[in-house]
């Protein structure tokens, strides 16, 4: 049960976290919108959709981005009030324990974290979807890097496709084949001087027409041959165009499903460019609990009143913050280009904080 102290903390809290939203939100709308005013004048964009798309969706990702140490700076900010008004001292002295002050600061960073946990898996995901859309449109950034020479991949357990050339612009293939396996060995090869994907239809499916084709099939020592020459032969294959764009940012712009069924995918093929997707689904998972760990970490930091008063807390809180950032960007670049475990990478600035949490709780006034 929550008493009159708990949601006196939460309310100051709460009311606290959304004051710091609400100015970092302001400052970064006004710095990204001077960096690309430029932009915004050359370009095509309205101010429609500048206004209603670009920038709530810009204010999600940043948000998304900072939401940790906004947290921190928070908790700081109104606890370090509080022990210079001697509110902690008077709330301590007058029974009730540290680990009994920290209830309410836990249930409100439990649900600051639940809330993070929604916008990390399905609303930011939406969002960095829709802005790169539009920065790609108006702005040219975020080109896509899918590959689209001598391309090797899995359409099925057995199934594998190889073509020396695709092009985006018209869905066509050169020097396409497949080759079908059983047991291991060879079956079935068809071979095609070019292919091109047809998109479905009202009657009918999407499927590849090879032309110029020629099917081998082998059967222990036998073999058979059948020429096509200057007919086409149309197949149904597990491979889209999509499946040849691969974005620089396009895991940020998955919800979870999403990445998880596309990292599902590629495995399946063989594709060797998964490391990204698997990263950030490993970020996903650990950063919400950051949260708790910085909140444990201010409330420990700002409960004891100090002769500095606030602003040598707020100053710690703010190299805390952005240790924490700096860790985390520094994991995921190590977790993506070298061989450390994803999970093990993406956890360690968890690990590294917890550890500090611990300690300054030990030392927090009582």
């Amino acid at each position: 049960m929550l008493k009159k102290l708990d949601w006196y903390i939460i309310g100051k809290f709460l009311s606290t976290f959304f004051f710091t939203v609400l100015i970092f939100s302001m400052v970064s709308l006004i710095i990204d919108f001077s960096e690309k005013i430029e932009r915004f004048i050359e370009s095509d964009i309205s101010k429609m959709e500048i206004t209603f798309e670009y920038f709530p969706t810009f204010l999600l990702f940043i948000l998304g981005f900072l939401w940790p140490m906004l947290t921190l700076i928070s908790v700081i900010f109104f606890t370090s009030r509080m022990a210079n008004n001697s509110e902690i001292i008077s709330i301590l002295n007058s029974g009730v324990s540290f680990r009994r002050l920290l209830r309410p600061y836990l249930v409100t960073a439990g649900f600051l974290t639940l809330l993070y946990v929604v916008g990390l898996h399905y609303v930011i995901p939406y969002a960095n979807n829709h802005r790169t859309e539009l920065e790609r449109t108006y702005f040219g950034k975020n080109k896509d890097e899918g590959r689209t020479a001598n391309v090797h991949m899995f359409v099925a357990p057995n199934t594998k496709v190889f073509m020396t050339h695709f092009s985006k612009r018209d869905s066509s293939a050169r020097n396409f084949r497949i080759e079908s396996f059983e047991d291991s060995e060879l079956r079935k090869l068809t071979k095609a001087r070019s292919a091109k994907f047809i998109p479905a239809t009202d009657s009918t499916g999407a499927f590849w027409r090879l032309s110029s084709y020629e099917v081998r099939t082998f059967n222990g020592l036998e073999e058979s041959l059948e020429i096509g020459g200057g007919h086409k032969l149309d197949t149904v294959l597990n491979l889209f165009p999509e499946d040849f764009v691969d974005y620089k940012e396009q895991q940020s712009a998955m919800s979870t499903p999403e990445l998880l069924a596309h990292i599902r995918k590629q495995r399946e093929r063989g594709a060797g460019n998964i490391r990204k997707y698997e990263v950030e689904m490993a970020r996903r998972t650990a950063e919400p609990f950051t949260l708790i760990i910085l909140v444990l970490i201010g409330v420990s930091v700002a409960g004891r009143k100090t002769r500095g008063g606030m602003g040598v807390q707020l100053a710690i809180g703010m190299f805390i913050g952005a240790l924490f950032v700096f860790l985390s960007r520094f994991a995921s670049t190590i977790s993506v280009s070298a061989n450390l475990p994803v999970y093990l990478g993406m956890w360690m600035p968890n690990i590294i904080f917890f550890a500090a949490a611990m300690y300054f709780v030990s030392k927090a006034q009582r």
